[in-house]
């Protein structure tokens, strides 16, 4: 068995850049060539692209290059952005389209355009639901830049409950939490937050700085932040800057994969060509990949 054994390989297509949240932080912000146009808003195209991506990664595909690295049991296609719900319309048909191809499926989302309507028509084909979730402090949401343009703040409270509802009748359906830290909310108590959401996993990464230094913490702030945090050790999933370095298989919007790392150019990432014109195989290659990070991050499935 190879040593880096992990139950699922996790794919992340950005469908969008864009966001009715303006994170101080954010990191989806890709170059763009001229002429080009996000896959999502193509139907045809979002299907021949997941489609693509799937035969490459399917679990037991010799032609990949990571068959000799590192083995999956099963691959997840994880729609992100931006905030994919922008784009609220498409997310059944991609949902149902992926697992028909034989992902499992995931979201991350910040929440604000999550109605229980459309909850409750992907929560039953989806493995896990993914949020984004900063700050419980209303000010510290407006500093961070989790506000709308016309002010309006997330209703947590709001969120929370129809989310509880909705994992009730679908037992299957995981909970996790992703919490961005930074100098706004470093000192902040997410106890109350963690304990009535339940979650099956707390992700708490350390504010990147691929695109800018706004907002970054520093080694002992953020250590504090983990330590403070420690009853929930067993659902949280800690992660610094150079753990999150090469260690994502990422898509963007127009459908090329991309990569972070300590040497890239173009809005701090290194981009494949376009995978639906050079295949997948041949856009994957040349991009910088870690194995041995990603079964570290992957060691149980997130």
């Amino acid at each position: 068995m190879l040593k880096n054994s992990v139950s699922e390989l996790v794919i992340n297509w950005h469908l969008t850049e864009a966001c009715n949240f303006g994170c101080k932080y954010c990191y989806s912000a890709w170059a763009k060539e001229r002429g080009s146009r996000d896959v999502v808003k193509d139907r045809a195209a979002s299907h021949d692209l997941i489609r693509e991506i799937y035969a490459f990664f399917r679990p037991g595909n010799t032609a990949n290059p990571l068959f000799n690295k590192m083995q999956w049991k099963s691959v997840r296609l994880n729609f992100a952005g931006g905030e994919p719900l922008l784009h609220s319309d498409r997310i059944p048909d991609l949902v149902r389209v992926a697992s028909k191809f034989g992902f499992n499926t995931s979201l991350i989302t910040n929440g604000s355009r999550l109605s229980a309507s459309l909850l409750g028509e992907i929560a039953p084909h989806m493995s896990w639901l993914g949020l984004s979730l900063d700050s419980t402090n209303d000010q510290a949401n407006r500093e961070i830049g989790r506000v709308d343009r016309r002010g309006g703040l997330l209703d947590l409270a709001e969120l929370s409950e129809g989310i509880v509802a909705e994992m009730q009748k679908n037992p299957s359906l995981k909970l996790k939490i992703n919490t961005v830290v930074n100098t706004l909310n470093v000192d902040e108590d997410f106890t109350g937050l963690i304990s009535g959401l339940s979650p099956n996993k707390w992700k708490i990464l350390r504010m990147l700085p691929v695109v800018n230094q706004n907002l970054a913490v520093s080694d002992a702030a953020f250590q504090a932040f983990v330590e403070r945090h420690h009853a929930f050790h067993d659902v949280y999933r800690v992660e610094d800057n150079d753990e999150m370095l090469e260690s994502y298989i990422m898509i963007d919007p127009m459908g090329r994969f991309f990569q972070n790392g300590e040497n890239t150019l173009n809005n701090g990432y290194q981009y494949s060509p376009p995978i639906l014109n050079a295949g997948a195989a041949e856009a994957f290659s040349n991009m910088r990949f870690s194995a041995e990070r990603y079964a570290a991050r992957y060691s149980e499935v997130a």
